[in-house]
């Protein structure tokens, strides 16, 4: 009896969880635990669509790694009872210091697709950017969220549907436009060029086995609507009904001939705020200073465009001492945890923007696992605050990190 009373004092079964979608957010400790996850519930060529960079990925990986090289100098002591993680940016109130990446053909993942996103976007008090090749309209994402959206703008050959996305945008309450500009042409993805992936995807033999062995991703995939890119259906550009490679589709419709004097267009057709996107040098940061915009995001399109372009995080203290606080500066490329926001914004960021992350959370739980993704960000910005002594975004000085050496350097990222 005695015996049987210890046991029952030290054997506690956990609950049975029977919401898959629970059980596997249950897994994840981290951002790349959901990346794992993800990797194992989508079609290969699907997850590889989302993952992957350009040429040898080096740019992809730097982004990330180029995190670990910055090191905190923690202050004690120093009351942090209260940790407040909320910041302004563009005028807007933020939870915290993060925007949500624009990210094309998001349906891809899931059925509700830039929906889901959104609303987890809005709950989390964030921005969410939403792509000009979105699976869901400038109209549908309004209608989803009423919470502070952006839209992205690719620069089209034609330029009257480029102002036509603009008004539909501006007509549906979206805040500031994010231009990018770092793809005159599109960047070499091998793993979609092994794959052989187009949009939307064909049918063959290996696509058929991976269906197979992902039968939620499948089932999901031929019981709703087409994936089409929503904001163009019946252009002239094509909406994504043929199957087309996106480095074709890009290279037919974009305008590689796009130079500063097109931000003019733009300022004199948008009202709100303007965003430049794929800012890389310091140079080009003094431009864009001059020509009056609002914020740019220092980017190399996640690795995705020009493979050995700098890390972003590397970039964010020389531009911002540049700039001198003459707009505002987002950092955009290797977020994978909260104490990179806030390292980022350590060397003069006013917040960052990340696309991957949500992605790996999208694909594990969908909406639920876009909301899991950024309140676990949220959690480590707080408890990275109070860690190095900060009670608020405003306490984050350049005195509480230092540069390591590239051959100090100790991260590894799990892949």
């Amino acid at each position: 009896m005695q015996l049987l009373q210890t046991l029952r004092s030290v054997m506690r079964f956990r609950h049975i969880e029977l919401d898959g979608n629970k059980r596997r957010l249950a897994r994840a400790a981290n951002v790349h635990d959901l990346r794992k996850i993800a990797r194992r519930r989508l079609p290969r060529s699907v997850f590889d669509y989302i993952d992957g960079g350009a040429d040898d990925e080096l740019t992809m990986l730097r982004n990330e790694r180029g995190f670990g090289r910055v090191e905190f100098r923690p202050r004690v002591l120093r009351d942090v009872g209260e940790v407040d993680t909320s910041t302004t940016l563009l005028g807007r109130q933020l939870a915290f210091p993060l925007v949500l990446a624009p990210t094309g053909f998001t349906r891809i993942v899931t059925p509700g697709g830039e929906l889901d996103v959104a609303r987890a976007a809005q709950r989390a008090g964030l921005p969410y950017s939403l792509s000009t090749l979105s699976t869901r309209s400038i109209e549908e994402v309004a209608q989803a969220s009423a919470g502070p959206k952006w839209f992205q703008v690719y620069v089209w050959k034609d330029r009257e549907l480029v102002k036509e996305l603009l008004d539909r945008a501006s007509a549906a309450g979206y805040e500031a436009i994010v231009i990018t500009v770092d793809t005159a042409v599109v960047g070499n993805r091998e793993r979609d060029v092994r794959h052989g992936f187009t949009i939307p995807p064909k049918l063959g033999l290996d696509t058929i086995l991976d269906g197979i062995l992902h039968p939620s991703w499948t089932w999901n995939f031929v019981r709703f609507e087409p994936i089409l890119f929503a904001n163009v259906i019946g252009k002239s550009v094509g909406d994504g009904n043929d199957p087309i490679s996106l480095g074709s589709y890009l290279k037919q419709q974009f305008d590689p001939s796009i130079s500063w004097q097109d931000i003019e267009w733009f300022q004199e057709n948008w009202q709100g705020s303007i965003v430049i996107k794929g800012i890389q040098s310091v140079e080009d940061a003094q431009i864009a200073t001059r020509s009056g915009i609002q914020a740019i995001a220092i980017s190399n399109h996640g690795g995705r465009q020009l493979d050995s372009a700098p890390p972003a995080v590397e970039l964010v203290e020389p531009i911002a001492q540049a700039v001198a606080g003459e707009m505002e500066i987002i950092c955009d490329g290797g977020i994978r945890r909260g104490s990179d926001i806030v390292k980022a914004l350590a060397l003069g960021a006013n917040a960052c923007m990340m696309g991957r992350p949500y992605l790996y959370g999208l694909a594990v739980a969908g909406e639920a696992g876009v909301e899991f993704t950024l309140n676990l960000l949220q959690e480590e910005v707080s408890r990275t605050l109070a860690l190095i002594g900060c009670t608020n975004i405003a306490d984050i000085t350049r005195e509480l990190v230092s540069i390591r050496s590239d051959g100090d350097n100790p991260t590894t990222v799990a892949r």
